[in-house]
């Protein structure tokens, strides 16, 4: 069982930024593929991007250009690093750890953490 903890959520004004971290209880942090998902109230929950294990990344379009993901393996994190933000990206913020072993998925969730962007 792979524990996430995320930290750096809070209350920015519009055209601010935030830095979330996830930080991983595995030692095989470098396999698995990380992500970050948003679920805004009455909304579902949505991928905001994501970094794999060579480090390629991926992001949704209303985010790209904007923010930036980036994994630091010897520390077991994920960053989001979140710039120009606005309202309609107030939501609730998830970290995601994913890996395949053999024939099998693993699939990890963190509790979450509120971004609130006040215009």
């Amino acid at each position: 069982q792979v524990q996430l903890v995320e930290s750096g959520g809070g209350l920015v004004q519009e055209g601010g930024s935030l830095r979330l971290s996830c930080s991983a209880s595995t030692r095989s942090f470098s396999l698995y593929t990380l992500a970050w998902f948003r679920q805004a109230p009455g909304n579902e929950r949505e991928i905001v991007a994501a970094i794999y294990t060579a480090s390629s990344t991926f992001y949704a379009d209303p985010v790209k250009g904007r923010f930036t993901v980036s994994r630091d393996n010897a520390k077991n994190t994920v960053y989001l690093q979140m710039n120009s933000l606005k309202p309609e990206d107030t939501a609730v913020y998830y970290c995601n750890a994913e890996v395949v072993a053999g024939q099998h998925q693993y699939d990890y969730w963190g509790q979450g953490t509120q971004v609130t962007v006040s215009s």
